[in-house]
């Protein structure tokens, strides 16, 4: 009885076709197994190509950047230049950026430059403007947009002006209007000499005095 009852326990052998099914499988297990054995290293190493020219590039483009086009103007922020005029007086000249003319290495564009003159004096000029054009070699400083020249003696105010940094003269053929201690003053053109202490006003010219 007990050899009976383990003998109906145990499992008949597979067939053939069993086996044949059994091979197919393992044998399809094998080949998928051997296919990402050699996917793997190849998507790895792709990976890691993609990594490296992406940091070529990006270290490339930071290069050209940073160099930039040798043809491209000389731009300054916040520059400063000094100088003295014929008498010795220090002045100073800044503005907010500065661009050398590409075609002329001496012409600065500026961008609302701000002029002082005889800058360690009692009686500083100061003249403010939205945008100038200053020629090294000459020491010549032409001003628009807004220009406006203060000192002790009052302020003047026009669209634009030339200002020679060496003589201290100031000259405009646009219409101004100046107003001082004595009074308020406008004009077709004017120039404005020895740092102010002569004004000359030319063309329709207006004034209203001041009583003291």
């Amino acid at each position: 009885m007990t050899t009976a009852s383990h003998l109906s326990t145990l499992k008949a052998p597979p067939g053939p076709e069993a086996r044949r099914a059994s091979i197919r499988a393992w044998r399809r297990r094998s080949r998928a197994i051997r296919g990402l054995r050699l996917a793997l290293p190849a998507l790895i190493g792709l990976i890691l190509a993609g990594l490296a020219a992406s940091v070529a590039y990006n270290a490339l483009e930071a290069r050209r950047a940073t160099a930039g086009n040798p043809n491209d103007p000389i731009k300054l922020i916040s520059p400063h230049f000094v100088g003295r005029d014929s008498h010795g007086r220090p002045f100073i000249l800044t503005s907010v950026t500065a661009t050398r003319d590409p075609n002329n290495y001496n012409r600065v564009f500026l961008d609302k430059p701000v002029l002082i003159m005889d800058a360690d004096g009692a009686d500083p000029l100061h003249i403010t403007s939205g945008s100038g054009i200053y020629h090294e070699d000459t020491g010549l400083l032409e001003v628009s947009h807004g220009v406006h020249l203060s000192g002790a003696r009052g302020a003047v105010d026009t669209d634009s002006s030339v200002f020679d940094t060496k003589t201290e003269e100031l000259s405009g053929s646009v219409a101004v209007h100046g107003a001082g201690s004595l009074g308020e003053i406008q004009a077709k053109s004017y120039a404005v000499h020895d740092k102010g202490d002569t004004m000359v006003f030319k063309g329709d010219v207006h004034t209203r005095l001041q009583p003291k």
